[in-house]
């Protein structure tokens, strides 16, 4: 045991909305020391790169949170159903969000938004050889749809702050790149 391991205690609800929760967890390190750290939980989500050959399909959406009247995103949602799994939901939120389905699916990369805080993770497809499938969410979302051009990238990359967004663009660079 390195003493950078640690024993998780256990802990405590503080509080559980709608999407969120906030828990207070307790661990021990090899020297003996215990800590808590409070912890944001939360469901997992999903991102998707979509793209066909001229263009990669973002949207723009508000961000209240951060006071974003016109996000520049990828498609993306929670894995908000009980036991979904992640490729399920992406198909599920690119036919809400763009009115897409796409043939080829690809794992791009699982990541952790913010690890000093926050249990969420999120997973990031690339979904290509597009149809059109249209799925209601239900839900009020203020979605328009972009067509940014593929050969601009960089472009898509610099107009967001969304860290999603830039590493599902990074990473659909770097594949375009590879070849």
């Amino acid at each position: 045991m390195s003493e950078r391991d640690f024993v998780p205690l256990g802990g405590k609800q503080i509080w559980q909305g709608r999407i969120v929760g906030v828990r207070e967890e307790r661990f021990r390190y090899p020297d003996g020391e215990e800590v808590a750290r409070e912890v944001v939980t939360h469901p997992g989500a999903v991102g998707i790169v979509v793209h066909d050959e001229e263009h990669v399909f973002l949207i723009r959406q508000p961000r209240e949170a951060v006071g974003e009247p016109d996000m520049l995103e990828i498609p993306a949602g929670r894995l908000d159903k009980p036991g979904e799994d992640a490729l399920p939901a992406a198909q599920r939120e690119l036919a809400e969000e763009i009115g897409r389905a796409a043939e080829e699916w690809e794992l791009l990369r699982t990541f952790y938004p913010s690890v000093g805080v926050n249990r969420e993770t999120v997973h990031v497809y690339r979904a290509t050889r597009l149809s059109e499938e249209h799925a209601d969410s239900g839900e009020n979302e203020r979605i328009e749809l972009v067509a940014w051009p593929l050969s601009d990238l960089d472009g898509a990359i610099a107009a967001t702050k969304d860290a999603k967004t830039i590493i599902g663009l990074l990473l659909l660079r770097e594949h375009l790149r590879a070849g």
